[in-house]
């Protein structure tokens, strides 16, 4: 800014120096000129008086007439030139000269300074005219609008609120240096540290400007190499191995660990650290991190120098109990570490964590256990004692909910597993803490809070809930490898009234099935700790075969119905369900399709030949009157996506109350999960197997007790590595084809014109081993879960049914069972010999050339294995399947590749 002072005056030529005694010469020397001026002319108008007789003339020649004393450069008016948006009068309050006091250089100076502080002007300079002064301003642009271009791994919504300057702010360059600074900031935190800003600066009309940021982003910043020196024990690889950050390979580019960070350097120092401190060496210690930047300002290079110091065994290991309830002895002697054993720090402080909260099972919800430790470096070993502070035993004062405005305090009160006065008991407040969690009212990761009471002994549980909405309406559309297209559409409040109560109404329909349901479930019923619900629904499903891997409709199936049920709690983890459901079943085929004139009466019949005999015996209405009783255990820590815990269901259900159908079945199904260490992998085996039991008999061969609809399936989705319903008992039914050259008529094998009907089994068993591997964070982001597994099952049991093998097909009949054949004008005739002495030849029916082939019915076990990933994308949750067929039976349709997708909107 260029600040300058004009005075009006004549220069005058006065040099000195900038030291303080040169500054004071040009003021002297500027003082006595400004003096003389007036007093010369002064001298040059009047005349000196004449001597008189007693003074001599010389004395009168020498002896001037006094000068008067110079006046003081007063402030009469003060002026502004050059404002455009501003008054004058703003202009003026910015500053401290006034009218009315003495003009100085000095005084010009600071009103300058003060201009340049508003930051307002681009220019600014003051002028004296005879007590006349005059600011002649030049005004800051102010800002049209920001324009940044270049970015495009940062999004303008993530930088412009990040940086100060705005549209219609007055524009200043210590501003614009000051967000230049930010973006790169901003880029250096995404890990691009060789992001360039350039600024640049577009004139418009009426003192108006547009900011431009051209951005250069530049590459990603990566480690390029992680250096260890000083390490003797544990390679490079090993310790590279435990820290976060990663280093830049082909094989991590899914990771966005590879990207250098401060923070993450000084938590791979606090890792190196407890790795060697879990593997004994107590005295290890980062000397050095560094972080260097190449040259072409592209990548980073970390070195780490470290100490590992001796390895340490654990010494004396004991208790010192200051609670009168605990042992000391006792104690000291189930620790989970011993003399002798290498010392291992996270062991330690897994104990204290396990004493803690065998303090707070007691009680002591306030406990404090502190371990002291005492190295001896003589003989590399480490004592430790477990201190457990005196504390007083806790009762709970009271409970106090608050945030609730929906939910009715009971719903919450009734989860807790302490209430007013009980001893504390840590336990029962982690349970607390989950059950609340799975109601899925209000946030996530509630926590009951312990807060002190009005005495030592007292403590009061607070919940502090914030609710979230519980109603969910939901339209759903996908496209599955199983059910081809898919829409369902479904509307639930599963807190009704704020009584905890669940109400839905939900309607499904697809290519194969179509369905709707109206619920209702209520978790307590009057108030006590029986849970009760209804279920009202409408399925029809359209079964298929395949041939030609082509889907075909077979038979359609139609259930009207509804379920009734009431549950009670047995323990903290497990309940008894009751169940009670009645359907009306209907089940169809298409009578264009797989129904003929059997008999030639004119009624048209379920044709064997075309259905096969195992779809004519399914047919027909059926009453079915089904209770049912479950037991099941469930301690997983979460319902939608578990890692640890397990769950365990036996069911059975009787069907013979009334109705058209006897039949015991029993189910039983377990599942464990297991966080593996601290790594993220999540490993789960699961269980399951079944077996209907009939209680009736249906007449004639080749029928099975069981209908076809009743009986157990397994494939696609349960089984992966097999179609739907691909595991198990089934019919194929093969073609036979005349011979070119007269010969026998030729059997076709191909499994691709093969029809393929399965039919299902009495008994069923599944086993799954899964682990879920995990990502970085940049694949989390994406909502990637990956995974290897294998599974194992079976079906069997059923009864093998009439099978058919007529290589040169059947002959019609006519209504009175007399074979039919073709005569010489081509209609149908039962005399099998023409006029003319020749045979007539039989009049076969059409498609009957076939041979039926029964296979899958063994408990041979079929074993798959593959990988899986789960990708919650745009689109809605997917999962996609590659899988390799380890061992099957003949018969078995395998399936290599399977997807499912659909999307919520």
């Amino acid at each position: 800014m260029n600040r300058t002072s004009e005075t009006g005056l004549a220069p005058v030529n006065c040099q000195a120096g900038r030291s303080r005694s040169g500054r004071l010469a040009v003021a002297l020397c500027c003082g006595s000129m400004l003096a003389g001026v007036p007093g010369a002319a002064l001298a040059q108008s009047q005349q000196p008086p004449a001597a008189s007789a007693e003074q001599p003339a010389t004395q009168t020649a020498t002896q001037p007439a006094p000068a008067p004393a110079p006046q003081a450069d007063v402030i009469r008016t003060i002026s502004v030139v050059g404002a455009e948006r501003l008054e004058p009068t703003t202009i003026l309050s910015y500053i401290r000269l006034r009218v009315g006091q003495e003009y100085s250089a000095v005084a010009a100076d600071e009103a300058i300074k003060d201009l340049g502080a508003t930051e307002l002007f681009a220019n600014s300079s003051i002028r004296n005219d005879n007590g006349n002064v005059i600011i002649t301003v030049t005004e800051n642009p102010v800002i049209n609008r920001i324009v940044l271009e270049g970015n495009e791994r940062l999004k303008p919504d993530k930088i412009l609120p990040e940086i100060k300057l705005a549209p219609r702010q007055i524009f200043t360059r210590s501003k614009v240096r000051a967000d230049v600074s930010r973006i790169i900031e901003l880029y250096k935190r995404q890990g691009r540290f060789a992001a360039k800003v350039e600024p640049k600066l577009v004139q418009l009309p009426q003192n108006r400007v547009d900011i431009v940021f051209e951005i250069s982003e530049g590459p990603k910043s990566k480690v390029r190499q992680i250096n260890i020196l000083g390490n003797e024990k544990f390679s490079d690889g090993d310790l590279r191995g435990e820290m976060v950050t990663k280093q830049a390979r082909l094989t991590s580019f899914l990771s966005s660990n590879t990207s250098y960070d401060p923070d993450r350097l000084a938590f791979d120092q606090q890792k190196l650290r407890q790795f060697y401190l879990t593997e004994g060496y107590a005295d290890f210690r980062v000397v050095s991190a560094v972080a260097e930047l190449t040259p072409d300002q592209k990548d980073f290079i970390i070195t780490y120098v470290v100490e590992e110091g001796e390895r340490y065994k654990f010494g004396e290991v004991k208790v010192d109990s200051q609670l009168r309830d605990f042992d000391s002895d006792a104690m000291s002697g189930n620790l989970p570490m011993k003399g002798g054993d290498w010392y291992n720090a996270k062991t330690v402080e897994d104990t204290v964590e396990q004493l803690t909260e065998l303090a707070g099972r007691f009680g002591y919800a306030f406990a404090d256990v502190q371990p002291r430790f005492k190295s001896n470096p003589e003989d590399l070993t480490m004592n430790i004692t477990f201190i457990l502070r005196e504390a007083p035993r806790v009762y709970v004062e009271r409970v106090d909910i608050n945030g609730n405005t929906l939910t009715q305090d009971k719903v919450i009160r009734r989860e807790f597993r302490l209430a007013e006065g009980d001893a504390f008991n840590s336990l029962g407040v982690l349970r607390t803490t989950a059950r609340i969690n799975s109601l899925g009212y209000f946030q996530e990761n509630f926590e009951v809070t312990q807060v002190q009471g009005s005495a030592p002994d007292r403590i009061v549980l607070e919940a502090n809930i914030e609710e979230r909405p519980t109603g969910e309406l939901q339209f759903s559309a996908g496209f599955s490898s199983i059910e081809q297209f898919i829409l369902s559409g479904s509307i639930r409040q599963r807190n009704f009234r704020g009584r905890g109560q669940t109400v839905g109404l939900s309607v499904n329909y697809s290519q194969f099935s179509r369905a709707a349901q109206i619920s209702f479930s209520e978790p307590y019923l009057f108030d006590r700790n029986i849970s009760a619900g209804i279920d009202i629904y409408r399925r029809d499903f359209n079964s298929f075969n395949f041939t030609n891997r082509d889907r075909n409709t077979t038979f359609r199936q139609s259930t009207t119905g509804f379920a009734l049920r009431a549950g009670v709690p047995m323990t903290e983890y497990m309940s008894l369900v009751a169940s009670y459901t009645l359907n009306y079943e209907d089940v169809t085929l298409d009578e264009n399709q797989f129904f003929s004139d059997l008999d030639g009466d004119g009624v048209r019949e379920c044709d064997p030949l075309l259905a096969g005999r195992f779809l004519c015996d399914a047919l027909g209405t059926r009453l079915s009157s089904i209770v049912g009783l479950s037991l099941n255990y469930n301690s997983l820590n979460s319902r939608i996506r578990p890692t640890r815990g397990k769950t365990v269901s036996l069911s059975g259900e009787f069907a013979g109350l009334g109705g058209d159908v006897r039949y015991v079945r029993f189910r039983g199904r377990g599942q464990q999960f297991w966080n593996v260490g601290n790594s993220g992998f999540i490993f789960s085996i699961l269980a399951e197997g079944g077996t209907i039991i009939p209680l009736q008999e249906r007449p004639g061969p080749g029928v099975d007790d069981v209908l076809l609809t009743d009986r157990f399936f397994l494939g696609e989705p349960q089984f992966r590595g097999f179609a739907i319903r691909g595991v198990g008992p089934r019919v194929l039914t093969q073609r036979y084809v005349p011979d070119p050259g007269g010969g026998p008529p030729n059997l076709v094998t191909e499994r691709r014109q093969t029809r393929d009907d399965a039919i299902g089994g009495r008994n069923y068993y599944l086993g799954r081993a899964e682990l879920e591997i995990p990502l970085g964070s940049g694949a989390r982001e994406l909502g990637l879960r990956p995974s290897i597994w294998a599974d194992i099952g079976a079906l069997w049991g059923v009864e093998q049914p009439v099978l058919q093998d007529n290589p040169n097909g059947l002959q019609l009949q006519d209504g009175n069972g007399n074979p039919i054949f073709i005569g010489p004008d081509g209609l149908g005739t039962t005399d099998p010999v023409a006029p003319d002495g020749t045979p007539n030849q039989p009049a076969i029916r059409p498609n009957s050339a076939i041979r039926e082939v029964f296979l899958g019915n063994t408990p041979s076990p079929r074993i798959t294995a593959g990988i899986g990933v789960n990708w919650n994308s745009p689109f809605g949750p997917f999962r996609i399947d590659f899988a390799q067929t380890i061992r099957s039976v003949e018969g078995d349709d395998e399936r290599t590749f399977t997807f499912n997708v659909g999307t919520q909107f």
